[in-house]
């Protein structure tokens, strides 16, 4: 690490994974912009870092929207310092049969997670390019090896995995490693929302994930947050352009 402590930006980072993300890198020594749609859901995990010692930032931005997305980044760079460390992980779920579909439904996932993670990405690597170090994690999703149900959530997680192999080639000569880590079933409230929409018990859902699961059982957020730290941590200078699914067993 440098003297100074690198900046991350970690996007929907007021609960689930985004918020056992920003923890991480906090306790890692960053200092931690806390993104969300919504500034004053942002305070629990803000406080939550202080109260550990660490420094950090809530920011209220659409991630869809250019406007907000380069202000929040340009805050962050006047309030904590230039950006270095990036991690893409606002998402919403907008989930339905193809048949059932609407515009909405796509627009609004496709805007979230591709727009926002290309949104994020442009506006923070040029202070990664000035420092010449950076790292950049797009949150995929074992969905994006196809699920039902989820034909835009789908398309949108693999889209981010051929945007992270773009950017690993593209950002790779200035220092900037880019990679993706992708989810298999996490305890989160957004998995909670699935259940509900498929009327199931969701102790029963985690129950049928973990029979499935080789090491038999569901994953925390922390599961993903680890690896994250792993990827934008020195250590990892040497991996770039890579998808690590982080789902307790192989996938393709």
């Amino acid at each position: 690490m440098s003297e100074e402590p690198r900046v991350a930006i970690v996007t929907g980072a007021a609960r689930g994974i985004g918020a056992a993300t920003a923890r991480r890198l906090a306790a890692d020594g960053m200092a931690v912009a806390v993104v969300d749609i919504d500034e004053s859901a942002t305070k629990e995990t803000v406080d939550a870092i202080g109260s550990a010692g660490g420094r950090a930032l809530g920011v209220g931005a659409d991630v869809s929207d250019r406007a907000q997305v380069e202000a929040a980044v340009e805050r962050v760079a006047a309030e904590l310092g230039a950006p270095t460390v990036l991690v893409n992980n606002a998402g919403v779920l907008r989930d339905n049969l193809l048949f059932k579909m609407a515009d909405s439904d796509w627009d609004t996932v496709m805007g979230v997670h591709l727009r926002g993670a290309f949104l994020f990405s442009q506006a923070a690597q040029k202070h990664m390019v000035e420092a010449k170090w950076g790292r950049i994690v797009n949150l995929s999703s074992t969905s994006a090896l196809g699920n039902r149900g989820q034909a835009n959530y789908s398309a949108a997680k693999a889209g981010l995995q051929g945007l992270t192999k773009t950017l690993a080639i593209e950002l790779g000569p200035f220092g900037v490693t880019v990679n993706a880590v992708a989810p298999g079933f996490i305890v989160t409230d957004m998995t909670a929302a699935t259940a509900a929409r498929m009327k199931v018990d969701f102790d029963d859902l985690k129950k049928h994930a973990a029979a499935e699961i080789p090491v038999r059982r569901p994953g925390r957020p922390e599961d993903v947050a680890h690896t994250i730290s792993f990827l934008v941590g020195e250590g990892a200078s040497f991996v770039s352009g890579q998808v690590i699914y982080v789902a307790g067993g192989p996938k393709d």
